[in-house]
Order: C-alpha cells, then structure tokens, then sequence
C-alpha cells in the first residue's frame, strides 16, 4: 500500500512539475546578433541603392538648373496637356475599373456559377501580358486597318491615337487591382450577413451599400489606391495607342521619354517628379490602408 501510495504522489508532482515547466514562457530563438546585422545591413543597402538614390537622383536633376527652370517644365503647354491628359485617362479609367471589381468581386465571392474559375483567368490575364502586346492588339482590333476600324472612322469616332485609345489600355492594365484586392476579402466575410439583411426585408441595393460596402470600403481604397498608381505610370500600352502626338496623346510617362530623348534633361526629370511624388504618396496612404485593414482583421 505504501509504495502504491509513493507511486502516486510521484505521479502528482510530476504532472504538476510538467504544469508549471508548460507555463514558464521559454526564451525566443533568434539569429546570432551578427548574422541579424548583416541581415539588416544587406537589406538597407539594397533599399538604398535601388529606391532611395533613384529617388534622390531624380529630384536632384529636376532642380539642377533651378526652381525657375523647374516651374517653367511643368507650366509649358505640351507638359501641361500630358498631365491633364494623364489625369483625364486615370479619372474614366478607375471609375470603370471600380465598377468592373465591384461587380466581378461581389459575383464570385458571394455567388456560385459556371465559368467561375474562367472568369478569375481573365481577371489575372493582364499580369501576364506584356503592355506593348496589349497595345498592339488595340491597334489591330481599332486600327485603320483593323476589324473594326473601318466603322469607327466612317462614323467620326476616332479610337487609336486618341484619347478613347489611351483609356482602353489603361483599363487593360489596371482592371485586377481592384477585383483582387475585393475577391478574398469578401470570399473570408461569407455571405450571412447579406442573407440576414435580404431575410429581413431589404432589397439588393440596400444590401449592397448598407452592408457589403461598409465591410470592403478599406479593402476598395486600397485597390483603387494601386489602380490609379498604376494607371498614372502605364507607359508600354498606352505607347503604342497614343502615337506620340506632342501635345495631344503625350502622357505624362511618354513625355519624360521625349524629353529625354532630345536632351531636355532637366525638363524629363522635372516631369518626372511629378510622377516620384506620386509613388511616394502612393507609399503613404498604402501604409495607411494597411494599418486599418489590419485593425478591421483584429475586430
């Protein structure tokens, strides 16, 4: 009975010795300090040779020869339509490209149906074709030599080398960011809520805006965020389709090219700030999104 006794004490305090080794937190294991800092180091060398002196070099050259100089780039006619025309063709490009996602997300995610794994295919075809192919088959298909081209012109509608042009490439490129960003959001977020709200009486619209809306909006500014960025910096379709029209079908892109090409180099880079801001708000504000679709997980 006694060693009965001793085995079962045993046992007891090996069990609760087992308990407490369990809850004493056991310490991180980590590189030694001196493989980390070589980490580090390799790291921000990396950012600093390929993002920070570009964009240093950049800003250096756009004032070498003054802020007279530099004003004088951006307020001269042809430079002053390429970015009224880059931001026209940004504008009507996102406001479709939000439409399209909206529609695609809330279809797939939400809906089953045949063709949906086909659809998604043709959601990613832009990330795999090259923009300059892209722009080439905009000019077969709207080309005065194209399928359709001899009727566009015959009725007065002007397609490649204008502005309706420039917007259908750019809408090519762009139309993923925002579907993307949407699909696996709202594929995680199920569709209960929507079948509540449509249970207790409310219409498709007041489903939509009353409900999915608010839970994707952080999640639609981001997509939009990088659709305009990336609608703002397209540079190898809308080449194609734009003709190089000084004045007329330059973007902002395709204008730093000419002027680089003719040695305007304070000019090119001065321009070319315009869009380095732009990549650095871009990097804020998605800094930002990120932050709150962080804390919208955590809720």
């Amino acid at each position: 009975m006694g060693h009965v006794m001793t085995s079962v004490s045993a046992t007891i305090l090996e069990a609760e010795f087992a308990a407490q080794a369990s809850v004493i937190p056991r310490p991180v294991r980590t590189e030694p300090a001196p493989v980390r800092w070589a980490l580090i180091t390799i790291a921000l060398s990396f950012l600093s040779l390929f993002i920070v002196l570009p964009l240093i070099s950049v800003f250096q050259q756009a004032f070498s020869r003054g802020w007279e100089v530099y004003v004088a780039a951006l307020v001269e006619p042809d430079a002053w339509h390429a970015i009224q025309l880059t931001l026209t063709a940004s504008a009507i490009s996102l406001v479709l490209n939000v439409a399209f996602g909206l529609v695609a997300a809330w279809s797939i995610a939400k809906f089953e149906f045949r063709g949906k794994g086909f659809l998604l295919t043709l959601i990613d075809l832009p990330f795999s074709v090259s923009p300059v192919v892209v722009g080439l088959v905009f000019v077969l298909l709207f080309g005065a030599q194209g399928f359709f081209g001899y009727w566009f012109i015959d009725n007065g509608y002007k397609i490649i080398f204008a502005l309706p042009g420039i917007v259908l490439a750019t809408v090519f490129v762009t139309f993923p960011f925002v579907a993307r960003e949407l699909i696996p959001l709202m594929q995680e977020q199920g569709t209960a809520e929507e079948e509540a709200a449509i249970t207790l009486g409310a219409s498709g619209w007041q489903t939509f805006l009353k409900v999915t809306l608010p839970n994707i909006k952080w999640a639609l500014l981001y997509g939009v965020l990088l659709c305009n960025a990336r609608a703002m910096g397209e540079f190898g379709a809308v080449s194609v389709v734009s003709g190089h029209i000084r004045g007329e079908t330059n973007t902002m892109p395709l204008h730093v090219e000419i002027l680089y090409n003719e040695y305007q180099f304070a000019a090119a880079f001065a321009v070319a700030s315009l869009l380095a801001l732009l990549a650095l708000v871009t990097l804020i504000l998605k800094s930002i999104l990120e932050y709150r679709l962080a804390e919208d997980h955590k809720r």
